[in-house]
């Protein structure tokens, strides 16, 4: 990792940056998928995976006898560990905000607001360099409780044309109602426009690289909702003298070993902590299997030491990061500075993998910096709301002349009229 001491706050803005890539060679690609799949179904799809992806099946459909070939071979011990973190996301999600309650806005204007589930939901569940069943738990359940008649996933299929065992048996255990052999921007799209085998889908959910994130960012154009853009994994820890420098080492490669274009961010106003926790990374960065793609990531990481905690937190509102540890002696005064994450975890012992599996809220949040504008997947994230009024004699008598004065200055006298002549009234 670069160490960068006491930038000025004009470099501030330069040293939040993300990875770059090519994003309109990306965004091109893309848009050739999607129109491919979008007029060809499911030959589309195929000849789209055949050239990009480990197989291309020719059912893309997973079926009962798969499963349940899943389900008796994942070790007791790992369902066990599943079962355990679906409790704790469930007893999370299922406190949901979602309660309809009228409110009486003026004499006789009574005004309420419905939750009510999207009706089918589309999972994109990565598995690229490993297959995160994880995301079927954070995904999955909140749809389950939010009543989303059907739930669909896709998720690349493995070199032998299957999908990875221990995702199966967490989608049978968390209801999902159709699983496909499906990857890549040709996933979004197919679950986007629908094929001969695809259902189409009301709302896309889930991360994915810089293909799939664009995808999902494109098919916006026709109607389709999405969650949130969800692209790179990245971390910042702001951490002072008193944290645990291997644990803060062992948080930053946890999220550098996702893949290389991920990034990670260690913050501090200790020059000694920063060159600990450097150290400790050299020493962890020895045994971890997956050291090429760590070493790749931090790359594109950085250390940044500043004048005090409290420009660290700037900065980090500033960056508004996917994933944000506070290692800090003071955490949870600190934790009520943030204002920009997608998810904060408080204290020495908060670490980030406990919210990516088994604390109990959800691991697919806003990246890049969206986390200024987005949150992370919550159940209300596959709801919508829809708004009433129901307006007495009385109520639009007394609104009316509100609603009259407003349209007449709009010039929209199809608006005035509406009011006024329920009032008894139609002239000027």
């Amino acid at each position: 990792m670069r160490i960068t001491r006491y930038p000025s706050r004009r470099q501030w803005p330069q040293l939040a940056l993300r990875p770059q890539e090519d994003s309109a060679a990306v965004a091109d690609r893309v848009s050739e998928i999607i129109n491919a799949v979008r007029l060809g179904g499911d030959d589309a799809v195929r000849k789209i995976a055949a050239q990009f992806e480990k197989s291309a099946p020719n059912s893309f459909a997973v079926s009962e006898s798969e499963i349940n070939a899943a389900i008796d071979a994942v070790p007791d011990e790992l369902k066990r560990a599943i079962e355990t973190a679906a409790g704790n996301i469930r007893r999370f999600h299922a406190h949901s905000t979602g309660i309809a309650k009228e409110i009486e806005t003026s004499l006789g204007v009574f005004c309420s607001r419905k939750w009510q589930p999207i009706d089918t939901v589309g999972l994109y569940i990565p598995a690229g360099s490993a297959p995160l069943f994880s995301t079927v738990l954070m995904l999955a359940i909140p749809a389950n409780i939010a009543g989303c008649r059907e739930i669909i996933i896709c998720s690349p299929p493995s070199a032998t044309g299957s999908i990875d065992a221990a995702t199966l048996f967490t989608a049978s255990l968390c209801g999902v109602s159709k699983i496909f052999k499906i990857g890549g921007a040709q996933a979004i799209a197919a679950m986007a426009f629908g094929t001969e085998t695809i259902p189409r889908v009301d709302k896309i959910f889930g991360p994915g690289n810089r293909f799939v994130t664009e995808a999902k960012l494109q098919v916006l154009r026709f109607s389709v909702a999405i969650d949130m853009p969800a692209g790179p994994s990245e971390l910042l820890v702001i951490a002072d003298d008193g944290c645990r420098p291997e644990f803060v080492a062992a948080d930053l490669l946890s999220q550098a070993e996702h893949g290389p274009d991920s990034q990670v961010i260690l913050l501090t106003d200790s020059e000694t902590t920063a060159f600990r926790v450097a150290s400790c990374i050299e020493d962890q960065l020895r045994n971890l299997p997956r050291r090429t793609i760590a070493e790749k990531a931090l790359e594109n990481s950085r250390c940044i030491i500043l004048s005090s905690i409290d420009e660290c937190i700037q900065f980090s509102n500033l960056y508004a990061p996917e994933h944000l540890i506070l290692a800090l002696r003071n955490a949870e005064d600190a934790a009520e500075n943030i204002v920009n994450a997608g998810s904060v975890f408080v204290g020495d012992f908060a670490c980030e993998s406990a919210g990516d599996y088994a604390s109990g809220t959800n691991h697919t949040l806003p990246t890049a910096g969206a986390a200024r504008g987005f949150s992370g997947i919550t159940t209300e994230s596959f709801m919508k709301t829809i708004t009433f009024q129901r307006i007495t004699r009385e109520g639009i008598a007394g609104l009316a002349p509100t609603i009259e004065k407003m349209a007449a200055a709009e010039g929209l006298d199809g608006h005035r009229l509406a009011a006024a002549i329920r009032r008894g009234g139609v002239a000027e």
